[in-house]
C-alpha cells in the first residue's frame, strides 16, 4: 500500500522536473538509475532513499526540504486509505484551487520563465492590469 508521504514526495519530483522540461528519462541519467525507477518514486510505488533523494534534489536544484513542503502531520491522515487520500486531496483542490495541479499552469509557468526578462516583465505587468479591471 502506498504511504501518503511517498505519494507526497512523488508529486513534488514531477512537478518539479516538469517545471524545468526535464524528461524522466534526463533525470534518471543524472541520478544513474533508469526512467522507469522515476516512474515509480513519481507515483509513489516505490519510496525513495535519503541518499537518492539528496542526490533527485541536487538534479533538480532544490533542497531536499522541498519535497516535503506541504506534507500533513496529522495522524488522521496517516491512517487513511488510499481511496480516502484521493477524495481529500480532490476536495482540497477544489478547495484551495491548488491550480499547480493542472498541466496547463505548469506550461504556462515554465514558458513564462523561457522568455526574455523584458517581455517577461511587460507581461507580469499586463497581467495585473487585466486582473484588476476583472
Amino acid at each position: 500500500m502506498k504511504h501518503h508521504v511517498d505519494m507526497h514526495v512523488g508529486q513534488r519530483i514531477r512537478r518539479r522536473r516538469w517545471m524545468l522540461g526535464m524528461t524522466q528519462q534526463q533525470l534518471g541519467e543524472a541520478v544513474g538509475i533508469k526512467f522507469q525507477q522515476i516512474q515509480k518514486y513519481e507515483t509513489g510505488m516505490n519510496r525513495v532513499s535519503a541518499s537518492r533523494l539528496y542526490d533527485i534534489a541536487t538534479s533538480l536544484e532544490v533542497p531536499v526540504s522541498f519535497f516535503f513542503d506541504g506534507v500533513a502531520e496529522d495522524d488522521a491522515e496517516v491512517a487513511m486509505t488510499e481511496a480516502d487520500i484521493s477524495a481529500a486531496n480532490s476536495n482540497a483542490q477544489a478547495k484551495s484551487g491548488d491550480i499547480f495541479s493542472e498541466k496547463e499552469t505548469l506550461e504556462l509557468i515554465r514558458c513564462y520563465y523561457q522568455m526574455p526578462e523584458e517581455p517577461r516583465r511587460r507581461l507580469f505587468e499586463l497581467t495585473k492590469s487585466l486582473s484588476r479591471a476583472a
